[in-house]
């Protein structure tokens, strides 16, 4: 079987620059698939990009504040 081929998902995405951004990115998916811009195939794959995206802005903003904290300890 060939193999699948990808191709680029073009719709409005908000910036996100912590994690409630990244609810309204999702929040924008979803309507998105709803209204038929995107596919729910595509519409999932975003879902999935930006949810990874999330993590790391959380675990970023974690490792800030576990930075802070030993700094003021010391």
């Amino acid at each position: 079987a060939p193999l699948m081929e990808d191709k680029p998902v073009v719709f409005p995405l908000p910036k996100m620059r912590d994690a409630m951004d990244a609810s309204q990115a999702a929040g924008s998916v979803l309507s998105a698939v709803s209204d038929g811009t995107l596919t729910p195939i595509e519409g999932s794959r975003v879902m999935g990009l930006i949810d990874n995206y999330r993590r790391t802005l959380e675990l970023t903003e974690i490792d800030s504040r576990l930075n802070a904290l030993e700094t003021s300890n010391e």
